[in-house]
């Protein structure tokens, strides 16, 4: 896979008090369950703004460093994304924790941090904003082995904290986890059965959800 989970995030957008508190539910029988729930709303919620909620170590597996092109910025745009740059998946990044490639005879190396510039939490660039990677001005990427997966990009996404998450998110967690907990089967069966979609419920998504490049 181009994207993989290295090191999956500690902790919830919310707590199973919370969810219960939500649910109106004062027991503690289904708090497996709901936590379970609570992990797979936030798994889908991910997925489908293709974004990181809370910190977690991803890695980014490419054939090839990009190519060499120098795109300008277009004129009224902020900023350009050049053919050379990296672009790196499921923001808000936070941190870059490394890049490495095989050489051209097969050895692991590590690139210095001194040779690229990122756009990230730690820079000038605002935490959810897209981050770009690229050679810093007067360097070019190193020439990796003509091999499948040579050049990995290991990196720390996802909004630092819970307080830091956008409350839409997490109410949007809130509602799904509401339809998950009372309809625990894949289908409905009886007769007369009326399904009325709250048609605003995903368009809560749609505002933090990241264009593909």
């Amino acid at each position: 896979m181009p994207l993989q989970v290295i090191t999956p995030p500690t902790s919830e957008p919310i707590t199973v008090d919370e969810a219960k508190a939500h649910l109106r539910v004062d027991h503690n029988l289904d708090d497996a369950l709901i936590t379970a729930m609570i992990s797979a709303c936030r798994d889908f919620a991910e997925a489908k703004t293709r974004r990181s909620f809370l910190p977690q170590t991803l890695e980014l597996t490419l054939d090839s460093f990009p190519g060499p092109s120098l795109m300008g910025v277009p004129y009224g745009k902020a900023y350009s994304i050049p053919g050379h740059a990296i672009i790196l998946e499921r923001p808000p990044i936070a941190s870059i924790t490394s890049i490495k490639y095989l050489d051209t005879g097969g050895t692991l190396q590590t690139m210095p941090t001194t040779d690229y510039v990122d756009l990230t939490a730690g820079g000038t660039q605002r935490i959810d904003d897209l981050c770009r990677i690229t050679p810093v001005f007067g360097k070019i990427w190193p020439i990796n082995l003509w091999q499948i997966g040579s050049v990995k990009v290991r990196y720390v996404a996802g909004w630092p904290d819970v307080a830091t998450i956008p409350p839409a998110l997490k109410a949007w967690m809130k509602l799904r986890l509401g339809a998950l907990y009372e309809n625990r089967e894949e289908v409905a069966v009886g007769t007369r059965i009326v399904v009325a979609e709250l048609p605003f419920v995903d368009g809560i998504l749609d505002q933090f959800t990241v264009e593909v490049f």
